[in-house]
């Protein structure tokens, strides 16, 4: 659970990566000691940076650069791909569109899912159904998301091997019936500079699924997390990292152990802040509960009751909008 902690820690985990696919990995004294710190970071704050991740600080800012480029488009050109429900909730929306616990959020965004084919999940996947809208302009959007995305979901995977060693399991306890066939969401966001004092970009809120990676622009501070005394600690950038942070679908399977953390963005800076955040999650049909490890044991009974992620999805992304 999470603690007073008063800043986020910095994990390098070159080590990790370089014997993600040694079915040894656990023996090497390099990952276990990423893997302590990774237990120690999701168990008292439940976010870290990582560095040493091996995607270049060019693709990072490329994705942020192009993004900015979009949405200093016009708002015709934008609204060319508008989200709507009919395709799976995929695509642009404005300023005030997206809605955190009821209230408007000032950001403008274009959310992607894992594309999902007319009845892939059945009845569980019906509302995801759709494919995600790219926009024409900027030119090779599509292209260089598209990279991006297969090169962050390789990354998550390595890092929940990791996490997986930290809670007493084997590597590939997140793979196969958990997440072998892992459903993903990015959002590309935009946050407008300042225009009143303490405008709620994005609400008080947790994530989701299993992991996040926040690439978010160098120079804004803006990202806060809550501890638990209530205090909103600080998470500035830090060039060529990922903030990364763990979401519901974790809290369950570590029995309560490391904690989905409140998070909310506030842009008080006069400029506008772009993030380009990747969404890690379990396989969209997966029944979530405790992993039974000596660690989760630890914790007590079994915490939680089972869990679908597509269900607790579905059922978050059909109150996060504006209704027209």
């Amino acid at each position: 659970m999470a603690v007073d902690f008063s800043y986020i820690p910095i994990i390098d985990i070159s080590p990790l990566l370089a014997k993600s696919d040694d079915p040894k990995m656990a023996q090497d004294p390099g990952v276990r000691d990423v893997v302590a710190q990774l237990d120690k970071a999701c168990t008292e704050a439940g976010f870290f940076y990582v560095k040493g991740h091996g995607i270049p600080n060019t693709l990072l800012k490329g994705v942020r650069d192009i993004t900015r480029r979009f949405f200093e488009l016009p708002y015709e050109e934008k609204a060319k791909i508008k989200m709507t429900p009919a395709n799976g909730f995929r695509g642009y929306e404005k300023i005030g569109e997206n809605i955190t616990e009821g209230t408007p959020d000032m950001h403008e965004a274009i959310d992607c899912y894992r594309e999902v084919t007319k009845g892939m999940y059945g009845d569980l996947g019906k509302v995801m159904e759709g494919y995600n809208q790219w926009p024409q302009n900027p030119p090779k959007f599509k292209v260089l998301m598209e990279e991006y995305i297969s090169l962050c979901k390789d990354l998550a995977r390595k890092i929940m091997r990791g996490i997986a060693l930290a809670l007493g399991g084997s590597p590939y306890e997140f793979e196969g019936d958990r997440a072998g066939d892992p459903f993903w969401v990015m959002r590309i966001i935009g946050y407008p500079g300042v225009s009143t004092v303490n405008d709620i970009g994005c609400g008080a809120h947790t994530d989701y699924g299993l992991l996040t990676l926040l690439n978010q622009d160098d120079d804004i501070n803006a990202l806060q997390v809550k501890n638990l005394s209530g205090e909103w600690i600080s998470a500035p950038p830090v060039p060529g990292t990922f903030v990364c942070n763990i979401g519901d679908m974790l809290k369950i399977y570590s029995n309560g152990l490391y904690e989905s953390t409140l998070h909310r963005v506030i842009n008080n800076s006069s400029k506008y802040r772009v993030s380009v955040v990747y969404f890690y999650e379990t396989n969209f049909d997966t029944a979530v509960e405790p992993l039974d490890t000596y660690k989760t044991r630890t914790n007590g009974d079994k915490r939680f009751e089972r869990a679908v992620y597509g269900e607790h999805l579905v059922r978050k992304v059909l109150t996060n909008f504006v209704e027209e």
